[in-house]
């Protein structure tokens, strides 16, 4: 412990040994001496002293009072700032080097000078400056100059000891540059201060205007005046003020009003302020477009236009344009123009005020569309008992067409955007009243088309009966609702068309063939055309009778009736009648048997045809007469060897006989003489069988044969004379 408490000792020894020797090293600068200090700005001042060995810089002091300023410098002279003007100091100064600063010199006293007036300038006029400043502290005069800030010129230097000074007569528009300074009662001259300003600009002179009246625009120009740096120029009125700048000689003011008088003037202006306006230039702008325009077709086909009246006009102008490229106008003084129109067209409307300036802005544009053209070339196409067809050409401004049909109380309309219109549902034979007006959409109708008259054609008559007369011919009627209508009936077949007309109620058809099948109509004509046929009705005529009627005898009392088929026929009746009685037979066969027939007797034959729905058509007449009877109690008797009487017993009436005989050995005939009922036949071989019979012959010369024959066997032995063996009857073939 002792060892080291010994060593720290030594240590501090040391220490304060090298101390001593460093700052006996190191000795302060000298105190340096102010040679002078002086002030030439207000608030500043400059100090010289000697420079002094060591010293690196220097610490001037200035002190007002308890106000201390200090400022570091590196060399003479030093400058302190930061001061007040006109106020003593008390400055002192101090140098520094590396080993500290020295001792403050001894103080000196110096003042600031003066401040600089603090000037305010302007250019009342333009030839004039006016120049104004505060009051400066300690002042008791003030030194002001001025000259053009070129150089060129003279300079005005006036000294005052009021606060504000006026230099007159000065170039207009020209930068001046103002000094000025105050000096105190020493005549010490303080800070000076230095300001530019430039004198207001005159007037522009030889103010040009013009006009533009579609963009309502003024152009005005003038003559550059110096030193101007800005145009302003205003276009005054009652109700409204508009103006443009610029830096150019010309300027356009825009958006001026319709109808006004403006004054125009131009100034011109610098940093210094304007100048006076230029004398005021009168512009009468273009008259306001016409307004309250009215319209008004009256009559038909002319147009009035009228408007109100407008200021500053001189005349109007209404200009008219169609829809199709054609223009028309008017000039007037007054308020109203009167055009002829069309219809069908849409017009277009304007008009504009003039004076000298022009022609007022565009108003509003009236469109006014005339009535559709009336339809005039009616035509009815088709015309018939209840509908009418017609057509016309399209028209002018039509968007659609209204056709209205009038007769008496029933209407009937049909619209359609088509040239075009099928009336339906008439009345026939009916006067109707149409009429087509045209429509369109902004007009609505024309109520003013012309109407037309057109008759429906007549109605169709109603077929009441048909009925035949005696000679075939057919009757048919119908009831009449027309009025001077001609009727036609029409019977129309497989075998033709038959017809017959008249203006009554009633007509006849003749000529119509049997057997055939008809449809009957009947059709109105009137000069308004033709009506729908009526219903039809049916006609059958009767059937055709048949030809070749005959009548043939079978037997004594049968008579065959036969005939060739008639048309349509389905059933014959045949009458076969005598005043002993009647014989009928109804077949669907072309002949008939007719029984119970008297001999001798003089028959009417009658036929008729019947067809399928009962018409009976009475055919052929004619007469017949029976064959008379067949003679009874037919004997043989011999005449010698080869000869035979045949005898008879005659019927009643008076009749002509023919025998015959025929067997295997020939063929005999005899005929007796008149009124004898007997014959011979002479040479008429024996040992035979042979076949007789006695007919009557008719009027015609014809034999009949249906009379009953007998057989007899004609021996060779016996008598020569006497009755031949009868064998019996043999049936007629």
């Amino acid at each position: 412990m002792a060892g080291r408490a010994q060593k720290c000792l030594s240590l501090i020894g040391f220490s304060l040994i090298c101390l001593k020797m460093v700052i006996s090293s190191k000795t302060a600068p000298e105190i340096p001496t102010i040679d002078q200090a002086y002030s030439k700005i207000s608030n500043s001042i400059t100090v010289e002293w000697a420079t002094v060995p060591g010293a690196i810089s220097y610490l001037l002091t200035a002190k007002d009072g308890d106000t201390v300023i200090e400022t570091t410098v590196t060399n003479s002279p030093g400058t302190v700032t930061g001061l007040k003007a006109a106020t003593l100091y008390q400055i002192t100064i101090r140098s520094i080097s590396a080993a500290g600063q020295s001792q403050a010199s001894p103080p000196k006293q110096a003042k600031t000078v003066l401040a600089a007036p603090v000037l305010e300038v302007s250019s009342p006029s333009p030839d004039s400056i006016l120049v104004q400043w505060d009051a400066v502290y300690m002042a008791i005069g003030f030194s002001v100059s001025i000259m053009q800030a070129n150089g060129l010129g003279r300079i005005w230097k006036e000294n005052t000891t009021n606060t504000s000074l006026t230099f007159s007569s000065l170039d207009a528009g020209t930068l001046y540059t103002i000094k000025a300074y105050a000096w105190n009662a020493n005549g010490i001259p303080g800070d000076d201060s230095t300001c530019n300003q430039r004198t207001s600009p005159r007037a522009p002179a030889n103010i040009q205007v013009s006009f533009d009246s579609g963009a309502l625009k003024a152009s005005v120009s003038w003559t550059p005046t110096e030193g101007a740096f800005n145009y302003t120029v205003m276009a005054l009125s009652d109700s409204s003020q508009r103006s443009c700048s610029t830096t150019l000689s010309s300027c356009s003011v825009s958006s001026l009003q319709c109808g006004t008088e403006y004054l125009i003037s131009v100034s011109a202006s610098n940093d210094a302020g304007s100048s006076k306006s230029s004398s005021a230039v009168t512009l009468k702008t273009v008259a306001c477009a016409p307004g309250r325009v009215t319209i008004q077709e009256d009559p038909p086909g002319h147009l009035s236009v009228a408007w109100s009246n407008v200021e500053l006009r001189d005349y109007y102008v209404a200009f008219v344009k169609s829809d199709d490229g054609l223009e028309v106008h008017c000039n007037t003084s007054l308020t109203q123009c009167n055009f002829l129109c069309e219809c069908g067209f849409t017009y277009f409307i304007s008009v504009f005020a003039y004076n000298k300036a022009g022609q007022s802005p565009l108003g509003d544009v009236f469109n006014y569309t005339t009535a559709p053209c009336c339809p005039s070339d009616i035509n009815p196409v088709l015309v018939s008992s209840d509908r009418v067809e017609i057509v016309w050409s399209p028209v002018r401004g039509a968007e659609l067409y209204e056709t209205e049909a009038k007769a008496g109380h029933s209407v009937v309309e049909c619209n359609n955007t088509a040239p075009a219109c099928t009336l339906s549902a008439l009345e026939c034979d009916t006067k109707y009243n149409i009429t087509v007006y045209s429509f369109s959409e902004v007009r609505g109708s024309n109520l003013s088309c012309s109407s037309h008259f057109i008759t429906t054609a007549p109605c169709s008559p109603e077929i009441k009966n048909i009925s035949k007369d005696a000679f075939s011919m057919i009757n048919v009627h119908w009831r009449a609702t027309n009025d001077d209508a001609i009727y036609t009936v029409t019977a129309q077949g497989q075998k033709g068309l038959f017809q017959c007309s008249s203006t009554g109620e009633a007509c006849t058809i003749g000529g119509l063939p049997c057997g055939s099948l008809f449809s009957v109509t009947a059709v109105a004509e009137t000069l308004a055309g033709k009506s729908l046929p009526s219903y039809s009705m049916p006609l059958e005529t009767v059937p055709c009778c048949p030809a070749g009627l005959t009548a043939a005898q079978v037997t004594q009392s049968t008579i065959n009736v036969s005939w060739t088929i008639g048309t349509v026929t389905q059933t014959y009746v045949t009458v076969l009648e005598s005043h002993i009685g009647q014989s009928k037979c109804h077949t669907q066969q072309n002949h008939c048997l007719l029984g119970c027939i008297a001999c001798g007797i003089n028959y009417t034959v009658a036929l008729k045809a019947i067809s399928p729905t009962g018409l009976t058509a009475d055919c052929a007449h004619r007469s017949y007469s029976s064959s008379a009877c067949c003679p009874l109690g037919v004997k043989l008797y011999r005449l010698g060897p080869n000869g035979i009487r045949i005898y008879w017993q005659a019927s009643r009436g008076s009749a002509n006989y023919s025998t015959d005989l025929y067997g295997s050995k020939g063929s005999f005939m005899c005929a007796p003489s008149a009124g004898l009922s007997f014959c011979d036949v002479t040479d008429i071989p024996c040992g035979d069988v042979y076949t007789v019979m006695v007919s009557p012959v008719a009027e015609t010369g014809l034999k009949l044969t249906f009379c009953p024959k007998k057989l007899y066997s004609v021996t060779c032995s016996g008598s020569t004379l006497g009755m031949v063996i009868y064998r019996g009857k043999r049936n007629a073939a």
